[in-house]
């Protein structure tokens, strides 16, 4: 009886070891974590040379992004018409009767193609996250069901006073920026129109990808029952009555606007100059700008401009990036210098 006691107790003993054996990983160099590995002993003669190159290389791409920058020819005017010797302050405060007013400016030397057209707004947070969220996407991909039912995130824009559904809904489409610009140069006392290219503004991925149109034809017909944004002066089937296929959710300047900013004070692409007699940029002269001024900005404190700019290799004009890049390379070697000071000092202690 007592051998047969025991062996019941080694029973279970054997097979957890058993499974315990079964569950070990393999007895490879991999799993056992026996592979040759590299570890850099830090010292004085390996760090300080490298702070070194690094700072000399942060300061030579930070030096040539600054001159890059500078390089790039910018126009901005503002034209927000709070000024009383503003061209636009008869403007300011009308709301929401449209106005119109030109603004006259001066290109003191060719501004060299291709020119980028932008507008401007500061002091709009479109960054906030109940503004960010305020669309339905579903909605905007055409999807008809969403018609008809927007999304709870478009509140309080997803319907209107009589509940009708308003597509699209949301904060963003309601406050899309609607001032619209035609261009002039005086050449012999006559004004010459300054032709605007309005294709590819707006990012591919928007256009081809993220936002879609109902396969229905004619597209006015997708939006029987709804009804369009509140500050919308017509609905979005309407949106470029001179080019039907620029319509709808793929407008060019309705996905611009869609695409929100980061920061309070930013800028948008408006039209390219690229076409005709001015293919080669805006020639030395005077310009008027005719503005049909819809947007008013007063209620939130924010102004509006207007820009000019060419571009380069790195992009449009940013003083900051050189400058972030000429900081951080100062600091490397400014680190270096301190720490090579501690080093000679500390390496050879002073015997008493």
């Amino acid at each position: 009886m007592g051998r047969l006691r025991e062996t019941g107790k080694e029973e279970p003993k054997m097979l957890k070891e058993a499974q315990d054996h079964a569950n070990r990983p393999d007895n490879t160099a991999f799993t056992q974590q026996r592979l040759p590995a590299w570890q850099p002993m830090l010292s004085a003669g390996i760090v300080i040379p490298g702070f070194v190159l690094i700072g000399l290389a942060f300061i030579g791409i930070g030096v040539a992004l600054f001159v890059t920058s500078k390089s790039i020819q910018e126009l901005e005017i503002d034209y927000t018409g709070f000024e009383k010797d503003s061209a636009c302050y008869k403007c300011s405060d009308q709301k929401p009767v449209t106005c119109l007013c030109q603004l006259n400016f001066t290109v003191e030397s060719l501004l060299k193609g291709p020119v980028f057209f932008y507008y401007g707004l500061s002091n709009y947070f479109q960054n906030y996250r109940r503004y960010t969220v305020s669309k339905d996407d579903d909605q905007l991909y055409g999807n008809l069901d969403n018609f008809k039912s927007p999304s709870s995130t478009c509140s309080p824009y997803e319907y209107n006073r009589t509940n009708v559904p308003i597509v699209p809904c949301g904060s963003i489409a309601n406050s899309k920026f609607n001032d619209t610009f035609k261009l002039y140069q005086k050449v012999n006392a006559t004004m010459k129109p300054v032709p605007f290219d309005g294709k590819g503004i707006a990012w591919w991925t928007d256009y081809n990808i993220k936002y879609r149109n109902p396969n229905i034809i004619p597209l006015r017909n997708a939006f029987n029952g709804t009804t369009q944004p509140i500050s919308w002066p017509s609905p979005a089937y309407e949106l470029d009555t001179g080019n039907p296929s620029n319509n709808g959710f793929i407008n060019q300047d309705f996905l611009v606007w869609m695409r929100t900013a980061a920061l309070p004070d930013f800028r948008k692409l408006y039209r390219r100059i690229t076409e005709g007699d001015y293919a080669q940029g805006l020639p030395a002269g005077s310009y008027m700008l005719d503005i049909e001024y819809n947007y008013n900005v007063l209620s939130f404190d924010g102004r509006k401009k207007v820009v000019f700019s060419n571009v380069s290799w790195m992009g449009g004009k940013n003083d900051f990036l050189g400058i972030a890049y000429l900081v951080v390379g100062s600091m490397c070697i400014f680190m270096s210098i301190v720490m090579l000071i501690v080093y000679a000092k500390f390496k050879f202690p002073e015997e008493d």
